[in-house]
């Protein structure tokens, strides 16, 4: 896939292509659907398939004080644009003077380089200065400039409307099984593995501590996940603690996963831990042997689980 860095008016004509717009923070379900259908309509038309995307997110300039907690990394959204077939990425640089383009002059942008033959995007897509351009106004520009556009209705499993605000909201209550429906793969935190307090260690439990990369972070607490070890042989059942160890009056975040039978060496390593399933919220408890015991259920529950998953 090529990935286009440029503004606007600094790209060189690209086109025909068949072309989907939007930010796809977190490439859930919906998104994905969007994605390959540009993909397929492309290759039944012997033509690229293009993504126009932007960065950073519109929110950091026009409502930096209302700005959503991101799901994915840029790079986590190229590879996932990637994975579905797209030919070409062009990410926008999003500024305050490109904020203030409306929609025909983005358009007009967007059709000397790009010149869409069709154009795919969910229903309530909205774009311009002050989000004044709707799936209306891409209509109306497709019928005169030939170029064919189509909507998506983006609903979740349960009828409901799919979002990204929706997965953000079920992350921050920890429901990290409905988060996967919506999303339709497991949210991730990725990062490099980074010197903890060793405190994990000491209770017999050793913790790998991610030096996490997302923006949003699931509920405080403890939860089955998939520790992805990609120099050390695959994934494996993790043990992941999201919070700020009470217990040891801890006031700084931390997401630290202990992997059972795990001997290796992780630090200075990439590490992805991709959330399944809750086991609990985070507790104070009275004392270290009452923690390192509720550990010891937490691992017979969370290798239980695992188990009962993969048979």
């Amino acid at each position: 896939m090529d990935v286009w860095h440029k503004a606007l008016d600094a790209a060189p004509a690209a086109g025909p292509v068949v072309l989907t717009l939007g930010i796809f923070d977190g490439v859930h379900a919906g998104h994905r659907e969007l994605l390959r259908i540009a993909s397929n309509r492309a290759r039944a038309l012997g033509l690229r398939s293009a993504v126009v995307t932007f960065d950073p997110h519109p929110a950091v300039v026009v409502a930096p004080q209302s700005k959503p907690k991101l799901l994915m990394t840029l790079d986590q959204r190229l590879a996932a644009f990637a994975s579905e077939g797209v030919d070409l990425a062009w990410v926008i640089p999003f500024s305050r003077s490109f904020s203030e383009l409306s929609p025909a002059a983005f358009l007009e942008g967007l059709g000397r380089v790009l010149s869409p033959a069709e154009l795919h995007v969910g229903k309530a897509f909205a774009f311009g200065r002050d989000r004044s351009g709707s799936v209306e106004t891409l209509e109306a520009w497709g019928a005169a400039h030939g170029c064919r556009v189509s909507t998506l209705a983006l609903r979740a499993p349960d009828g409901g409307r799919l979002s990204s605000t929706r997965i953000r909201q079920a992350l921050d209550r920890g429901e990290v099984a409905a988060a996967k429906e919506l999303l339709g793969h497991p949210y991730a935190l990725t990062g490099v593995v980074v010197e903890g307090d060793r405190r994990g260690r000491h209770l017999g439990f050793p913790t790998a501590n991610l030096a996490w990369e997302q923006e949003q972070m699931p509920a405080f607490g403890v939860y089955v996940t998939e520790a992805l070890l990609p120099h050390q042989g695959g994934s494996r059942l993790g043990l992941t603690n999201v919070g700020e160890k009470p217990t040891f009056e801890g006031r700084r975040l931390t997401v630290e996963t202990h992997i059972p039978g795990f001997e290796g060496d992780l630090y200075g390593g990439r590490l992805e831990v991709r959330f399944l399933h809750r086991l609990r919220g985070e507790v104070r408890f009275a004392s270290v042997d009452e923690l390192r015991d509720q550990i010891t259920q937490d691992v017979a529950e969370g290798v239980a689980w695992w188990q009962a998953r993969k048979a």
